[in-house]
């Protein structure tokens, strides 16, 4: 496999990701009623394998917390939110108007609990963005979201609520702009007024550079990393996330960051503050067999998020995903569609995906990336057409794995409900660098995935009506559109909305591992651990920084 491009410092594909998984045990029960493909009974079965293939021990395991009315309202209209809060069953017959003018019937019905549905998948992938937003994981999966086709004001394709758009808006939170700021030398300034205050402060430690390598003062201490026009700070005891968090910012922004000063909790409290949502620009990719329409119209018109979206193209629900339809105004080349046919198998998939998204991580540069794995475009799926294994599925979220830059896994669609628990059960562990082996274990649903009883299930062996020609002309049409975007977008600063209200349960109460939690005080032992969190800075800086304009120094905390 190709290695990714854009690699953080932390290390090649091989190595182990911290993951946080959200989970509801609630979510298997909603149903959409009798005949109706849209069935959340699989997440439940996804949990169930993965539970006995032994990988929840590897995971932070979360409850998510529900989504309040006002985190649904970021994105959709507030009539459109009071309306899926307040009908029922019983009571739809009452507003037939209303059901008509949101798009609520046949493809989206009305059935017990929906709302709490809604804000249950919608609070696991809000929830999810927190946790990167925070430094807390690397990767962060909720197989329940992923539900890209809902609008603004209007259901669509058995989706109510756009967790995807919510998640997204939480990722970008706190690089939105306000007024530029000039660059500074020996200041510190915050996001909202200069301090006219030399960067030189009580109990200072220069960094001195021999060899290439740092030496410096081991102890609890915020970094200040600056040039003539950059500075950006992290803190150590944050862990490593935040480090390589800060030195992706550094060299993408090419602009002055915002820090703040104090002493004791107030100081560290707002550093933690600062670094916990620092995304720039995301990335949404969609490799569900449908256009994933709600998520490119949402940010059709801005530079901010890049949206790509792999799916069958025609005849087809929901008709949209020209490879003509590439944004609009400052979006424009920030949408990427990409028209497949009918029997699309791996290799073919390939040659594609991996040319296409290596080229969009060199040239968009995200600050986070958001992947919907929809499994409808699986082989045998029941509203399918599609021939991918569910190893040439995976490959998609391995290949973007491996560019080792904070990852938000989403479900999707995906009707023939055995092979979605197959494809996500496995998916979890290429998440999580763990090779699964194929004789699947005893469980509550085991009967289901007769009469092999693996994980991996043959393609068929129907025609792919995808020709070499074509893919050959979708591909170079789509890298000729990247080539227009010369530079990733710049991004001035504003000040930062408030988190979404989220507060996630820890579901493995009994062993809480202290490595998820930002704000430990626990003493870092190992100098080499440091030694690698400093490096690449060095390393990489570099490549875009003149030596003489770069100094670093350590300040003591309190």
């Amino acid at each position: 496999m190709e290695s990714g491009g854009n690699s953080l410092p932390s290390g090649s594909d091989g190595v182990k990701r911290k993951v946080s998984y959200f989970y509801d045990p609630e979510v298997g029960n909603y149903y959409y009623g009798q005949g109706h493909p849209m069935k959340p009974h699989r997440i439940r079965m996804t949990h169930a394998l993965l539970a006995h293939y032994g990988l929840l021990q590897h995971m932070q395991v979360l409850k998510p917390t529900a989504a309040k009315d006002r985190d649904l309202c970021k994105f959709h209209a507030d009539d459109y939110v009071a309306f899926l809060r307040g009908i029922t069953p019983e009571t739809q017959q009452d507003q037939l108007r209303q059901l008509k003018r949101f798009n609520v019937g046949e493809d989206c019905p009305v059935f017990d609990g929906l709302y709490s549905f809604c804000q249950t998948y919608a609070g696991g992938s809000v929830g999810g963005a927190l946790k990167l937003n925070h430094g807390v994981c690397d990767i962060a999966v909720n197989w329940a979201g992923g539900l890209h086709h809902a609008k603004k004001c209007e259901a669509s394709g058995f989706c109510y609520v756009n967790d995807i758009v919510l998640a997204i808006l939480e990722l970008l939170k706190i690089h939105e702009a306000s007024s530029s700021i000039s660059p500074l030398r020996n200041t510190l300034f915050t996001s909202s007024c200069l301090i006219d205050q030399p960067c030189v402060r009580a109990r200072v430690k220069t960094i001195r550079i021999v060899n290439g390598h740092w030496f410096y003062n081991r102890r609890k201490c915020l970094c200040i990393i600056k040039t003539k026009l950059l500075m950006k700070s992290f803190s150590h005891k944050s862990g490593l996330i935040f480090v390589d968090r800060a030195i992706r910012i550094f060299l993408d922004l090419q602009h002055p960051f915002a820090t703040y000063r104090g002493t004791g909790k107030e100081f560290k409290d707002q550093v933690l503050l600062l670094m916990r949502a620092s995304y720039p620009r995301v990335l949404y990719v969609d490799i569900d067999i449908h256009h994933g329409d709600g998520v490119e119209e949402a940010f059709y018109t801005t530079d901010r998020v890049m949206t790509v979206s792999f799916h069958k193209f025609g005849d087809y629900f929901p008709g949209t995903g020209d490879i003509r339809d590439i944004g609009y105004g400052k979006g424009k080349y920030y949408s990427l569609n990409v028209p497949l046919d009918d029997g699309i198998d791996d290799e073919s998939y390939q040659s594609l995906f991996k040319p296409i998204m290596g080229k969009v991580m060199e040239i968009f540069r995200p600050g986070a990336v958001v992947l919907q794995c929809g499994a409808d475009s699986l082989s045998g799926d029941r509203l399918g057409c599609f021939n991918l294994s569910i190893k040439g599925h995976a490959e998609c979220v391995k290949y973007m794995r491996s560019f080792n830059v904070p990852l938000l896994l989403l479900g999707g669609g995906g009707y023939t409900i055995r092979n979605v628990a197959r494809c996500w059960c496995y998916e979890t562990g290429v998440a999580l660098g763990i090779e699964l082996d194929d004789k699947m274990p005893q469980h509550e649903y085991y009967e289901y995935f007769g009469p092999d009883y693996t994980l991996h299930v043959a393609p068929s062996n129907m025609e792919n009506k995808n020709s070499r020609h074509l893919l050959d002309e979708i591909r170079a049409k789509l890298l000729d559109n990247l080539s227009r975007l010369q530079h990733a977008p710049s991004v001035p600063f504003q000040e930062r909305p408030p988190d979404a209200e989220l507060q996630e349960r820890d579901e493995v109460q009994d062993n809480r591992d202290e490595r998820w939690d930002p704000d430990s005080d626990k003493e870092v032992d190992d100098d080499r651990y440091i030694l690698l969190l400093l490096q690449p800075i060095l390393t990489v800086s570099f490549e875009v920084i003149n030596r003489s304009d770069f100094t670093a120094i350590l300040f003591a905390e309190g």
